[in-house]
C-alpha cells in the first residue's frame, strides 16, 4: 500500500513539475489551437464551434486577441461575427455583425486568449493549494502504512 501511494505520489508531483516547465509550450499550443477552432468555425455545430461558442458566452469575449480576428475567417465572409460575440442577443443583426466597425459597439471587444489564460493562472492559487494537501494526506498514509507494516513484521513471532 505504501509502494502504491508512493508511486501515485511521484506521479503527481512529475506531472506539476511538467506542467510548470512547461507552462508557456501550453499557452502557446492553446493559442494555436483557439486560432485553428476560429478558422474552422462553421454552423454544424461541430464540438470545436461549440467550445468556441461556449467560452466566447461564458467570458464575455470574442476572438482570439480582439474581435477583428473574425474578420480573416471563412466564417466572417459568409456571416460576419458569430453571434456568440454579442453583448445583448437582442440588439445584434446579421448585417451589424458583417460591418466591423458596426460591430464593435455591439460584440465584446476583448479578445479569448488573454481572459482564459488570467482566468487559469488566477485559480492556480486554489489548485496549488488543494494539491498540497492532497500530497499531505498522501504522505500521512504513506508513513502509517510504513509504521503498521513494521509493526506487524516486530510483532509476528509474538503472535505463534
Amino acid at each position: 500500500y505504501a509502494m502504491l501511494l508512493s508511486l501515485i505520489f511521484l506521479i503527481v508531483l512529475v506531472a506539476a513539475i511538467v506542467g510548470f516547465v512547461f507552462r508557456h509550450e501550453i499557452k502557446t499550443n492553446f493559442e494555436s489551437n483557439l486560432n485553428l477552432a476560429l478558422k474552422d468555425y462553421n454552423v454544424t455545430a461541430d464540438r470545436h464551434s461549440e467550445a468556441v461558442d461556449t467560452i466566447q458566452r461564458t467570458l464575455h469575449c470574442c476572438g482570439v486577441q480582439n474581435y477583428s480576428d473574425w474578420e480573416r475567417t471563412e466564417y466572417f465572409s459568409q456571416r460576419g461575427i458569430p453571434r456568440s460575440c454579442c453583448k445583448s442577443q437582442n440588439d445584434c443583426s446579421e448585417e451589424d455583425l458583417k460591418d466591423p466597425n458596426k460591430a464593435k459597439l455591439k460584440v465584446f471587444v476583448d479578445g479569448c486568449f488573454f481572459l482564459v489564460t488570467s482566468t487559469m493562472e488566477s485559480k492556480m492559487s486554489i489548485v496549488a493549494g488543494i494539491s498540497f494537501g492532497i500530497a499531505c494526506f498522501q504522505l500521512i498514509g504513506i508513513i502509517l502504512s510504513c509504521c503498521l507494516s513494521r509493526y506487524i513484521t516486530n510483532n509476528q513471532y509474538e503472535m505463534v
